[in-house]
């Protein structure tokens, strides 16, 4: 039996997470970041329905580099989290079968979702 010293304390920062384990941390930070926004972009949307004034004043304040910088972080929220989610329902459906496509497919993941994102974070601001 192998007597191995396991470290009492995580010191979570000094890991170093495989591309998997980062693509799966990602994910569940995005979907963190996509809920805790939700109650903004329901009301971002009551505004936008509500009259023209509120429209007009939700365009102004839309047009403030700090709050397309958020729209941009939203963005790269959702389409990291829809592309992750992807990946981990071909996992599920065991169409990834091995680490090395794992690993691939986590590539793949990253480099859609931000290509995605800077595609449309162009377009937006």
């Amino acid at each position: 039996m192998i007597n191995k010293q396991r470290p009492k304390h995580l010191v979570l920062h000094l890991i170093k997470l495989p591309l998997p384990g980062f693509v799966s941390a990602l994910h569940r930070i995005s979907g963190l970041l996509l809920f805790l926004a939700l109650p903004l972009l329901l009301l971002m949307l009551q505004y936008s329905l509500r009259t023209i004034g509120t429209y007009t004043q939700l365009l102004a304040v839309l047009a403030h580099p700090l709050a397309k910088l958020m729209v941009f972080s939203l963005v790269w929220a959702f389409l990291h989290h829809f592309c992750a989610g992807l990946r981990y329902l071909a996992i599920d459906l065991h169409l990834v079968r091995n680490l090395e496509q794992a690993r691939n497919s986590s590539k793949m993941v990253m480099v859609v979702s931000l290509l995605l994102t800077i595609l449309i974070g162009v377009k937006l601001w």
